[in-house]
Order: C-alpha cells, then sequence, then structure tokens
C-alpha cells in the first residue's frame, strides 16, 4: 500500500501533473521549464518570483495598501511579544492568520507559529553540522534527480547552481541526516522550496522539521501510514457532508488515495495558486491538519458539487481531471478562503472521526500503526507543549528559586468585656469570678444582710 501510495506522489510530482496551457493559471505555482525559453516579456518576475506570473499587480479581491500596513503593524505587536501573545491573545492570532500574514513578516511569523524558532534555539550549530557533513549517496542522488522539478518557473529554482537549487539540496541533505530512520520523500521538495522562498536555509530546515514531526507525523515515513489513515477520514467526511460527490466518486472508482497524497503531502503546493497556497499555509501552521480537511472538501464541492459537473465526468479520468482543473477564478485567495473557512468541520469532529476509522484499520496492515495521538493541533498545542517541555528541564538550570513560605493567620483573640456591675453584689460577682467550690465541706455563705447588720 505504501508503495503505491509512493508510486502516485511520484506520478503527481512528475510529468502528469502540468495542466495544458489554456487551463493553467499564471500565478499557479505549477509550470514547466520549456516556459523559461518563451519571448522576452514573459521573463519578467512577478512579486512572487514566478517568470511570466500574473501575480505583479495586486488581483481582486487584494485590500488596499493602507490596511496591509495596519496588519503589519498588528503583526509587530504580536511578534514583539509572543509568548504573552499565545498565552493570553492566540484568538486573536487565528483571525490575523485567517485574514492572511503580510507578505513582508511571513519571514517572522511562519517561524513562530509553528515552533521552529525554539527549536533553533535549543540546538544550536545543528543544522551547520549537518550542511557540512557528507549526505547519504543513495537520498542525494534521488534528491539531485528532483531540484529541477521544484517550481522550476520561480527565479529563485533556475538555475541548477543557483542559490535556490543548492539551497533546497542542503535543506533535504540535513533532513536525510537529521532523521536517517524516514529518510527522504519526494513529497518533501516542493515543501521545503516554498520555506526556502521565504527564509533562510537553516530557519527553514526547522520549519520542515516541524511540518514532518509535529504537524503531519508519519506522511513522509517510508510506510506512509499517516496517509493511509488520513484518506479513510477524508472519505468518511466526504460521506457525511458531501453524500452526492462521495457517491459520484464511488461509482469511478476514484478513491481518495488517486488524488489526496498530492493534495496534503505538498499542502497544496502545486495544486493551488500560489497566493492561495500561501494563505492556506497561514491557515494551517495557526490550526493545524484541519485547515487541509477543509481545503481538500471545498476542491471536491467545487469539481463534483453540482448535476452537470458530475454528469460531465462519466470515467475515471474525467473526474480526476476535473478535481485539477478548476477554474482560477474560483480559486482566488479571498474567495477560496472565505469558503474553507466555512466548512463545518471542527477540531473535535476531525478527532472523533479519527478515533472511528483508526478502530476500524485492519490489525494485520504492514508497516507501524498510525499515531494521530503525535499530531498537534496547531500553533496553540505546539506553544504548550514547549513551554511545558521547557518548564521540565528542556532549558538551562537557573540559580536556586528562594523557598516562600506563608505562615497561617493567627485566631482573632476575643476582646475582653468590662463586667456589668450594675444591680448585682459584690459577692454575687465574687462567686462567679471563683467558679466552682472546692471539694469536701461547703463553706459558710455570709450574706451581705448580716454584714450590715453586723453591730460594733
Amino acid at each position: 500500500m505504501a508503495s503505491g501510495i509512493r508510486g502516485s506522489v511520484a506520478r503527481g510530482l512528475g510529468e502528469d501533473l502540468e495542466q495544458p496551457s489554456e487551463l493553467q493559471d499564471d500565478s499557479s505555482s505549477l509550470g514547466s521549464d520549456s516556459e523559461l525559453s518563451g519571448p522576452s516579456p514573459y521573463r519578467q518576475a512577478d512579486r512572487y518570483g514566478f517568470i511570466g506570473g500574473s501575480s505583479a499587480e495586486p488581483g481582486p479581491g487584494q485590500p488596499p495598501a493602507d490596511l496591509i500596513r495596519q496588519r503589519e503593524m498588528k503583526w509587530v505587536e504580536m511578534t514583539s511579544h509572543w509568548e504573552k501573545t499565545m498565552s493570553r491573545r492566540y484568538k486573536k492570532v487565528k483571525i490575523q492568520c485567517r485574514k492572511g500574514i503580510p507578505s513582508a513578516l511571513r519571514a517572522r511569523c511562519w517561524p513562530l507559529l509553528c515552533g521552529a524558532h525554539v527549536c533553533q534555539e535549543n540546538s544550536p550549530g545543528t543544522y551547520q553540522e549537518l550542511a557540512l557533513a557528507p549526505g547519504d549517496p543513495q537520498w542525494m542522488e534521488t534528491i539531485g534527480r528532483d531540484l529541477h522539478r521544484q517550481f522550476p518557473l520561480h527565479e529563485m529554482f533556475v538555475s541548477p547552481q543557483g542559490h535556490g537549487q543548492q539551497g533546497l539540496l542542503q535543506v533535504l541533505k540535513a533532513y536525510t541526516l537529521y532523521r536517517p530512520e524516514q529518510g527522504y520523500c519526494q513529497a518533501q521538495g516542493p515543501v521545503a522550496a516554498v520555506l526556502l522562498m521565504h527564509l533562510p536555509p537553516e530557519e527553514a530546515f526547522w520549519c520542515l522539521v516541524q511540518i514532518c514531526e509535529v504537524y503531519l507525523p508519519g506522511y513522509y515515513g517510508p510506510h506512509m501510514e499517516a496517509v493511509q489513515l488520513d484518506a479513510q477520514v477524508f472519505a468518511a467526511l466526504l460521506r457525511r457532508l458531501l453524500p452526492r460527490a462521495h457517491k459520484h466518486l464511488q461509482q469511478v472508482g476514484v478513491g481518495p488515495l488517486l488524488y489526496l497524497p498530492e493534495w496534503f503531502l505538498c499542502l497544496f503546493a502545486r495544486s493551488l495558486p500560489f497566493p492561495t497556497v500561501l494563505r492556506v499555509w497561514d491557515a494551517f501552521l495557526s490550526e493545524g491538519v484541519k485547515v487541509l480537511f477543509r481545503v481538500g472538501l471545498t476542491l471536491v464541492r467545487l469539481a463534483l458539487g453540482t448535476t452537470e459537473q458530475r454528469l460531465a465526468c462519466p470515467g475515471l479520468l474525467e473526474t480526476l481531471g476535473a478535481l485539477r482543473t478548476i477554474s482560477p477564478a474560483q480559486l482566488q485567495e479571498e474567495v477560496f478562503m472565505s469558503q474553507v473557512h466555512n466548512v463545518a468541520l471542527s477540531e473535535r469532529d476531525l478527532q472523533r472521526e479519527i478515533r472511528a476509522q483508526l478502530g476500524q484499520l485492519p490489525t494485520s496492515a504492514p508497516g507501524p500503526p498510525p499515531r494521530p495521538q503525535a499530531r498537534l493541533a496547531g500553533a496553540p498545542a505546539i506553544f504548550e507543549a514547549q513551554q511545558l517541555a521547557g518548564a521540565q528541564g528542556g532549558s538551562k538550570p537557573g540559580p536556586p528559586v528562594p523557598r516562600i513560605v506563608v505562615q497561617p493567620p493567627e485566631e482573632p483573640r476575643v476582646p475582653r468585656r468590662k463586667p456589668q456591675t450594675r444591680g448585682k453584689t459584690f459577692h454575687g460577682l465574687l462567686a462567679r469570678a471563683r467558679g466552682p467550690p472546692l471539694e469536701g465541706s461547703p463553706r459558710p455563705h455570709r450574706s451581705s444582710t448580716s454584714f450590715l447588720d453586723t453591730r460594733f
């Protein structure tokens, strides 16, 4: 099963994914090497760095410049006090991520959201050692064959000797040395390339580590066990939320493993226009894998949501083509992301379905069983885990903290009241003050009358 998934991923990451020119959006993350030799007017890079792209100017639905400046100031303020922000104001972070992180601040915000900055601080010099070490020849050959496939229309990755392809080679090699038991997965190439478009190699490496081990554990290993589990979960969610589309996919024989690995493993980096990819990543690093399921459900609805669309796809190839050729106007970032966030799928619903599908997996399946409990639900869970690890000894021990002892308060003393002597004799008060008489013969009491009647 894992080899079948790897085969579908390899086909998806190769030339099979390249759409016809009349169906491909210029600002998409897809592309081909032959387009680089086109006429000179098409070699101008857009604002994201893609040669010949159509994103040189803000498209429809883009916020005005003054609104972008306001959002930038909000992010600068939040990231300046990140621990306080995550502890008390994560809801604001979540809202701002859904609106889209400003392009000028993604390099600052992505490592904070995924916790890569903490990993880098706790492991100083680790990436430098991995980058200088010789890599495994097996993985180095495979990585070298894939370098030219990663965004060939982006100015960073045009030249084989440029800093883009060389930095990508170092980051992927470092991960194979960092986790030799997992090695290299072809889908890690697009993910690392997007990170390198925004981050230096060291920060991109630690972000890749967090994505592979915290956000999507079990995705990029040799067995890809978590991909198989999430494919069953996605099919169950389709059955509940989009029953007609799910029935059509079953009738034509399109299972989730035919299209879902390409989407989830690459974080939609090769399936959506690049501005929309960045918005998906903003939400994914904030809220976790739930965003990937929401995006996938939205794509299926856009491709097969109406009766006319399903009738136009009578077979397997037509259905897969419909999933890959959604109109670029429907994938525009503001329009698309508003639909994504309106999908009726909460974190609780997702975890319930994961538990249900986990119980239905055959016990005799090859490879290790999936461990969905190792996957953290976005930035707040990662922040809490790192704070807990630091409190339990992850950071260097400091000076001993003085112990503060709090004494319990003393019981309040009852104030002594002055005895009331009005209308009472002196001997009566004296008798009550002395208490009960001693044992033995009673002492004769001389009344006040005999005392007054005494004659001298």
